[in-house]
């Protein structure tokens, strides 16, 4: 059963990784080894997370790099369901 409207992982981020730890964008882009403005994209939901950015963020947080790739598979895909009606593909049978 997947999720209504999951937040994006940068929210998860900011709301579970920054906030109860009480650091800055600036030090978390410091410690994961990125620009303020990468970070600053992922956080602010223009910028996804990559498989190497999973990597990153289990290192920094002790978490498993696939949870990340699960946020992010999580949001993409029920952005991409809410736009399902608009697809214009053919049903094919074998």
């Amino acid at each position: 059963m997947r999720m209504h409207n999951p937040p994006h992982p940068g929210e998860v981020i900011r709301r579970l990784c920054l906030e109860p730890l009480g650091i800055s964008v600036t030090e978390v882009a410091r410690a994961l080894d990125i620009s303020r403005k990468t970070l600053s994209a992922i956080l602010n939901g223009r910028a996804g997370i990559s498989p190497e950015m999973a990597v990153r963020l289990s290192i920094a947080f002790g978490t498993s790099a696939e949870s990340w790739l699960n946020h992010q598979t999580q949001y993409d895909l029920w952005h991409a369901e809410q736009r399902r009606k608009q697809l214009r593909v053919s049903k094919l049978a074998v």
